[in-house]
């Protein structure tokens, strides 16, 4: 089933069904279900040590689902490699930015692209027309991609992204994943370690990828200022089970998203792991 017949179907565009992870006696993520619409900003937020980001570990290939199923774009996803997950649409970035500190800007963005390119050892080594050709157009895209986020990031093209600021790099992080050209766009704290001024920017593009590019995203995001001002809905883990799920305003006030934030100590039934 193409994408476009799933959407017709209703099938969401990432569903995780019944999925859990767990490390030895240790219960990371327990019986999650999540839905994901094609074009929605869907956010996942918790307390430190919820199972945000073994959620994005999970879908990304990094790890195998215990239990439960993954599927996207109406196929499963579940046990494929990190490379084949990016091949069928979804790239993501870090929470710790992950860069190639002694290649260029342009460098890092080209990186993305290399699931697309065509060109084998051989071609890479002699370099016929059309290998000369891809390469161009790679490029081409990929000064695109840095011109989304302004004139700073194509004007400092060939310098190495070790010199940029944080906020910079992170706008050069999400771009190599664009390069990818993924249907899902997974962002794990965006605007981390960012001030005010550069997390209203993030917030800006972030809305920008999915308006103007068409983009699905799914976000892991500390700062509720952010996640309840961007998300079209939010799923709220603890303890690596969903306690909550919802529009912004509805997640805001639910009982139970506010006791796990302050602390208060949530039913023994929400906070069960596994002996």
């Amino acid at each position: 089933m193409s994408l476009e017949e799933a959407q017709h179907a209703g099938e969401p565009l990432l569903k995780l069904d019944s999925v859990g992870k767990y490390f030895g006696g240790l219960a990371a993520v327990q019986d999650l279900d999540l839905e994901v619409r094609s074009k929605e900003i869907v956010s996942i937020i918790g307390p430190n040590g919820a199972g945000k980001t073994t959620v994005f570990n999970l879908i990304t290939g990094i790890y195998r689902p215990t239990t439960g199923d993954i599927r996207f774009d109406a196929r499963s996803i579940s046990g494929l490699t990190p490379d084949r997950v990016l091949r069928r649409g979804i790239a993501r970035t870090f929470q710790n930015i992950r860069l190639f500190n002694n290649m260029t800007v342009l460098e890092n963005v080209l990186v993305g692209e290399h699931t697309l390119l065509k060109a084998g050892v051989l071609g890479s080594l002699f370099r016929p027309p059309n290998v000369v050709r891809e390469e161009a157009e790679a490029r081409k895209r990929a000064i695109e991609l840095l011109s989304f986020f302004g004139t700073e990031l194509v004007e400092r093209q060939d310098e190495y992204v070790i010199n940029l600021s944080y906020a910079a790099r992170r706008r050069v992080e999400v771009a190599r994943a664009l390069a990818s050209e993924p249907k899902l766009l997974l962002l794990d704290e965006p605007t981390a370690g960012m001030n005010e001024v550069e997390t209203l920017e993030a917030v800006k593009y972030v809305r920008r990828l999915r308006d103007e590019l068409n983009l699905t995203i799914l976000l892991i995001e500390h700062k509720l200022t952010v996640t309840m001002g961007i998300s079209d809905r939010i799923s709220v883990l603890d303890y690596g089970r969903k306690i909550a799920e919802g529009l912004p305003e509805e997640v805001r006030h639910d009982e139970k998203v506010i006791a796990a934030y302050l602390g208060t100590p949530a039913t023994r039934a929400e906070r069960k792991s596994v002996d």
